[in-house]
């Protein structure tokens, strides 16, 4: 079995309840033949398969189960080029041109994606952010101000903002904040259903409820056998299956992490802070929030190494209230609820980038796991360095994620 079944999110994300968010898909499927199969129909095997289709691939996308209803529901889509590991970390971690690579092609994958979204006029609230780094226990005001001036000198648009600063301009009490552009936000589940869309549009097919079940790798690319006992037959196979691991993957080099989210009640335009930038903290346990369409807040965090779906959907309302209560606490004088709430589960790794390369023991097969809170963006750079790899060629960045 490829990819064990697992239960990825539970409660009611705010994006389930958004229109725009279903695909037509066919049911029935016969023998296919492809160059390229996508297994998995979210937010990442969209973006794989409209990169391939742009390029002329005959590609098949299959999925068990409703495309755009896994893990992508359960995503805050706050789009970012900072990674949960700092670039002055990263540096310590990796060396100096690795981490400055990694954040720089991150930076560059967030415009891509709004490049993307104009060029086939995806609807998905996409909106153009600043991004607020708060200091909090994990990072304080110094920890910040290097940090910003390092993003400076390989190019990165931050500005370290101190605490009398960051008070008189967003009425928010911390000791100091880096301020960045190039971030933006999204409805997840309407951008995956576009980009699915448009992949139709360019020839894909896409099948569901069909579940691959066993892999047949022969010298001209490989089979894959559904439940129902029927082939699909590719040049290549690529794994957007989540957090569902398919076996031959490195486990040892990342642990499963749960988190949780909510949605407010709609508040008032006025209630907002300035810009309605994205805001997180370097903080643990961190707080993380942005702005809607439709005047609510939607925040996350909580993080816990609870692994359990029972148990990490029973912890959930009070979680929620967490949630609430710090942004409560964030934001005072507002009349601020809950709406919505729900829970999801990530892959973590010690630097916090993804892990993006062929599947060391299915050959033909590449397998695509974000790591960290940089789902979205890691999931476009996973269709450039895919896109490259079924074409026989190599992204020059693809060792950085490997």
């Amino acid at each position: 079995m490829p990819t064990p079944k697992k239960d990825l999110r539970g409660g009611r994300p705010i994006w389930a309840d958004t229109p725009r968010i279903d695909v037509k898909h066919r049911s029935r499927l016969g023998e296919e033949k492809c160059d390229v199969a996508v297994v998995g129909a979210g937010i990442s095997g969209a973006l794989v398969a409209l990169a391939l289709a742009e390029r002329g691939h005959d590609v098949v996308v299959v999925d068990r189960s409703e495309p755009c209803r896994g893990s992508t529901l359960a995503s805050t889509a706050m789009i970012q080029f900072e990674l949960d590991t700092s670039l002055t970390e990263l540096a310590d971690q990796k060396g100096a041109a690795h981490a400055e690579r990694a954040y720089l092609r991150s930076f560059a994958a967030v415009k891509a994606l709004g490049d993307l979204v104009a060029r086939h006029d995806i609807k998905c609230a996409w909106k153009e952010r600043q991004a607020l780094y708060l200091a909090g226990n994990e990072h304080g005001w110094r920890a910040l101000q290097d940090e910003a001036e390092y993003r400076k000198r390989i190019g990165l648009p931050s500005l370290f903002l101190s605490g009398t600063e960051v008070a008189s301009t967003y009425g928010i009490q911390r000791t100091g904040a880096i301020i960045s552009e190039g971030a933006a936000e999204v409805n997840p589940a309407q951008l995956a259903a576009g980009c699915l869309r448009a992949a139709r549009r360019l020839g894909a097919r896409l099948y569901s409820p069909h579940e691959v079940t066993k892999v047949h790798p022969h010298a001209r690319g490989l089979d894959l056998e559904t439940a129902a006992g029927i082939t699909i037959s590719a040049r290549h196979a690529v794994f957007t299956t989540g957090y569902a691991v398919i076996p031959g993957l490195p486990r040892d080099k990342f642990e499963m992490v749960s988190t949780w989210a909510i949605a407010t009640k709609p508040l008032p335009a006025d209630a907002f802070w300035p810009n309605r930038c994205l805001i997180w903290e370097a903080a643990d346990p961190y707080l993380y929030m942005r702005a809607t369409w439709d005047n609510r807040i939607v925040a996350g965090g909580e993080d816990s190494k609870l692994k359990s779906p029972e148990r990490r959907d029973e912890a959930t309302p009070v979680k929620a209230q967490r949630l609430l209560a710090k942004v409560q606490k964030l934001l005072p004088g507002r009349d601020i609820k809950l709406d919505y709430a729900w829970a999801g589960a990530f892959a973590d790794s010690p630097t916090g980038l993804p892990y993006l390369a062929p599947a060391p023991d299915l050959e033909h097969c590449f397998a695509v796991l974000g790591c960290g809170g940089n789902g979205i963006t890691f999931s476009v750079i996973a269709a450039e360095i895919v896109r490259a790899w079924a074409e026989g060629k190599t992204d020059p960045d693809a060792k950085l994620f490997q």
